[in-house]
């Protein structure tokens, strides 16, 4: 059984007498896997020192060879993506294919973390006779990044390919739940030369996150997460005067044309609640049905029917979560709501103690429910019925969040009238999760995100740099005027 301890200056530290320590479960059948240390803030002491010594050379290096290490990183991910994608399913729950998904986004990530060469070039100009202006991004210094379960290596690499090839040395903080994949992601970085110190893993609690939130040698802090937790991290960051973007939760809606593809919609709709087991802040939560689409909800029905648990439906992280997931759903019917299709209490023989629920469709559900307002992070999806695309957007537009939202229509003015109107940051057309693929950025608005700019892509460059000018005169024939 794996003991998963600290990772500084590029070695794992030795486990201490008085450590304490949680255990891993699988989620697939509630065995035990492996103990992960909940450090104290002191190791956080220890990884800074590391990563500010390590910032003295790496952050002066040239970005083109910083990115070389990167350039190899992408090619062991592909090496190694069946042992990777294996262990995210042991320690996640989700399937196979979609941790080997995961996998690949990372990868592509990697991708563009390799260009940013090309994008970070800077400006030069001759702004009057004789005096020239220069632009040039420069690293921000020691990061952190704290990042959630339901992607133990997605989201991580959400921000290290970009924040370690800008030139900054960084501490991450995995989930508790999972920690298992950074080892091995920890492990390729040192394979592909990254040198000690650049990368660094502290493992903990919500005790962690607070150390990292208030410590003085950390310049900047990314955060993935509840929206609860989000604010609570933003606000405390940016306390101790450092960056912050906090991106928390969601409750994307889905509205559904009468005119809509019913084989590509139900498709579609399917996929976005059910993959991952819902647990992913792009899942489709709530479906506005407008007007007549009973024969659409039928085959959506129908199409949710195949996704059978264990089979191409994955487990949710823990027993606490599942038995959320099903209030939830009892509490919606409870108060109404018609259930069309009940994931509770699904159980998949030889994995009698895993943690599964089946994938849901409620019918019928009002928007105050608690069903149609709040995150519910399990493959259930909640159809409310409107009568325009007005009322639609108006139910769209009151949610407090504003990840994504999605609309299945044939019609390019309906289309392009919800993409002007919807509050959230990512558009979807005939699109279930509209995630944007590198270099175009992921980020939320609303109370999906905290902080300006977004986690990937270009938009990225800004939080994981600083703009330094230089202005020259070198001629002193040349005279002065207000310009120089």
């Amino acid at each position: 059984m794996p003991l998963v301890t600290n990772y500084v200056n590029g070695e794992w530290t030795e486990p201490e007498e008085d450590n304490r320590w949680m255990e891993i479960e699988s989620p697939l059948d509630g065995s035990v896997i492996g103990k992960v240390v909940m450090s104290s803030p002191v190791a956080l002491n220890a990884a800074v020192t590391a990563a500010t010594k390590a910032f003295a050379h790496w952050g002066k290096v040239p970005i083109k060879e910083r990115v070389q290490v990167f350039f190899k990183y992408k090619y062991l991910l592909e090496r190694d993506i069946d042992e990777l994608s294996r262990l995210i399913q042991a320690e996640n729950g989700k399937t196979y294919d979609e941790a080997k998904a995961e996998i690949e986004k990372a990868i592509e990530l990697t991708e563009f973390a390799c260009s940013l060469p090309q994008l970070v070039q800077g400006e030069v100009m001759e702004v009057s006779r004789g005096v020239e202006c220069r632009t040039e991004t420069v690293p921000v210094g020691v990061v952190a990044s704290i990042v959630p379960f339901n992607f133990p290596a997605m989201v991580p690499n959400w921000t290290i390919p970009n924040a370690i090839a800008l030139g900054n040395c960084m501490i991450i903080k995995p989930s508790e739940l999972v920690p298992l994949t950074m080892v091995r992601i920890a492990a390729l970085l040192k394979e592909a030369g990254l040198p000690g110190g650049v990368f660094n893993i502290v493992n903990g609690d919500r005790e962690m996150v607070e150390a990292i939130c208030d410590h003085p040698g950390i310049q900047a802090v990314s955060f993935v997460g509840s929206t609860k937790v989000a604010k609570i991290v933003y606000a405390r960051t940016t306390a101790s005067f450092k960056r912050c973007l906090a991106l928390g939760g969601a409750k994307n809606h889905l509205l559904v044309m009468p005119d809509a593809n019913p084989a590509m919609t139900a498709v579609n709709i399917t996929a976005s609640m059910s993959g991952c087991a819902g647990q992913r802040c792009m899942a489709a939560s709530a479906m506005v049905a407008v007007g007549d689409t009973d024969d659409i909800i039928n085959k959506l029905v129908e199409e949710a029917r195949k996704i059978i648990p264990g089979k191409n439906l994955g487990a949710v992280i823990t027993k606490q979560a599942k038995e959320r997931i099903e209030r939830y759903i009892t509490e919606a019917e409870q108060q109404g709501a018609t259930i069309l299709l009940d994931g509770r209490n699904a159980v998949v023989n030889g994995m009698k103690e895993g943690y599964y629920v089946g994938p849901t469709v409620i019918d019928h559900v009002r928007p105050e429910m608690a069903v149609a307002r709040e995150e519910i992070f399990g493959p259930v999806l909640a159809i409310i019925r409107s009568n325009t695309i007005d009322e639609a957007l108006a139910i769209e537009n009151a949610s407090p969040y504003g990840n994504a939202a999605s609309v299945f229509t044939q019609s390019g003015s309906i289309a392009r009238y919800v993409a002007e109107k919807a509050s959230a940051g990512m558009i979807g057309v005939n699109i279930g999760v509209p995630v944007p693929r590198e270099p175009f950025s992921f980020g939320g608005w609303n109370e999906s995100r905290f902080g300006v700019g977004d986690i990937t892509g270009k938009s990225s460059i800004s939080f994981w740099t600083k703009l330094k000018k230089t202005t020259v005169k070198w001629n002193p024939e040349a005279g002065i005027n207000w310009m120089s």
